[in-house]
């Protein structure tokens, strides 16, 4: 399950991932253009809107003409649709990238690694994912790719926790998992969108609590008598 502890996707990603609305880049320079504001603009969105994200102060950025990313981006909203399909892929290849735990792998370290996994994920695309949460406002589709990648998650951990939590009660104890990601997951989206503290994104205690939290949820469950 090491694979949701990745940093951040390779180069080879971004180039190779053909979006619509983004046209194909075919000189490595070109690439690298359009690399650098796919990179620049994610990073920039970490401290603004996306009404706020400038397209000249990108370009500025990485030393590019605004003549150069309308000849790769049909439009503004291509440009972040692209960011958003790229954030979207990562995380599925995170998830395909997971494999399975040993035995013996407690349950207490199996939710700290999902946790910590997808607390990764979301620190590295942060700017965007609280983009997409508030243009869910305007576009509500805006938001399903990510609605997807987390029931995905929750089925691809699920036969993972599932023998942690000992025999028997298997159907409440999917449930069981299936709620505690959405303790998780609705914890961490409130804290990139509303950062309400006490705890950020950022804080390590953070991923801490939350999967002591999830941890908790999957004892309490697993402590249950099976019903006579």
């Amino acid at each position: 399950m090491q694979a949701l502890m990745r940093s951040s996707p390779d180069d080879a990603g971004f180039r190779d991932f053909e979006l619509p609305g983004v046209a194909p880049s075919r000189q490595k320079r070109s690439r690298e253009t359009t690399l650098a504001l796919l990179r620049a603009g994610a990073d920039m969105l970490r401290t603004r809107s996306l009404a706020e994200l400038s397209i000249e102060v990108l370009c500025t950025e990485v030393g590019a003409t605004v003549g150069a990313f309308y000849s790769r981006f049909e439009s503004k909203e291509a440009y972040f649709n692209a960011l958003m399909a790229l954030a979207a892929r990562d995380g599925e290849q995170r998830l395909g990238e997971i494999r399975s735990p040993s035995p013996d792998t407690s349950l207490d370290k199996l939710c700290t690694i999902i946790v910590s996994g997808i607390i990764a994920w979301m620190r590295n695309h942060e700017g965007v994912l609280r983009a997409a949460l508030q243009h869910d406002d305007t576009r509500p589709d805006t938001w399903s790719p990510f609605k997807a990648l987390a029931k995905a998650s929750t089925m691809r951990a699920t036969p993972f926790l599932l023998p942690a939590m000992g025999k028997g009660r298997k159907a409440a104890k999917t449930r069981t998992i299936a709620f505690g990601f959405q303790v998780v997951l609705g914890t961490l989206v409130n804290a990139i969108l509303n950062d309400p503290g006490p705890l950020s994104l950022s804080s390590k205690e953070m991923e801490t609590r939350l999967a002591g939290c999830l941890l908790s949820l999957l004892r309490a469950e697993a402590d249950q008598s099976t019903p006579r």
